[in-house]
């Protein structure tokens, strides 16, 4: 097995971690601990997400089982995240059903490539949504465990958190609506045949 699909299995592994951490079976102490740690699987996990597509490009490493494993790890990944998120805010259901709606249009999309050989790489505007909805992530992650350290100047920290989690995910999921169009137009010839 090569390094970036090791990666990506590490990937799987570190979101497990992370909803295991993020929502442990009981609080107190533990969960206050844990929730800064799945912040930490969470940048190292993206990180494996970064770097094994980039190896495999580089070092001519692309198999099929990667092609078939990295886009479930992504979204595996996102799933857990934003399922993190969401009690925080309504605003941020509507991002995660954006999200995950362009998500399974994009999976769809790339089952009809596949059936017929081909293999559709990550757009451009792709990779720009992905790297904010990362950053957003994160930020509010960070955001929402500063929030529950009762420390007086904490609270302000995190709200300005929260306000800048909120402006980079609102990016993101109009970079989701954009990307998603543009993904399904430019391949929408792979689905003439069956409609």
């Amino acid at each position: 097995m090569n390094t970036p699909n090791k990666l990506t299995i590490a990937r799987i592994i570190l979101t497990l971690l992370f909803v295991v951490f993020r929502f442990p079976p009981f609080s107190g102490i533990f969960g206050i601990i844990g929730s800064w740690i799945a912040v930490i699987i969470y940048i190292a996990a993206s990180i494996t997400d970064a770097v094994d597509g980039h190896l495999a490009r580089k070092n001519n490493q692309i198999t099929s089982f990667g092609k078939f494993l990295d886009p479930i790890a992504d979204k595996l990944l996102v799933t857990a995240a934003l399922l993190a998120i969401v009690p925080h805010n309504q605003m941020y259901l509507w991002a995660a059903m954006i999200i995950l709606t362009r998500e399974f249009i994009v999976s769809g999309v790339r089952m009809l490539a596949a059936t017929d050989g081909v293999v559709i790489a990550a757009g451009k505007m792709g990779k720009i949504k992905m790297v904010l909805q990362t950053i957003a992530i994160i930020t509010l992650l960070i955001a929402f465990n500063v929030q529950n350290i009762d420390l007086w100047v904490f609270p302000t920290i995190g709200n300005v958190l929260v306000v800048i989690g909120d402006v980079v995910m609102i990016g993101a999921v109009i970079m989701t609506i954009v990307s998603g169009i543009e993904y399904v137009v430019k391949n929408a010839h792979f689905s003439k045949d069956d409609i």
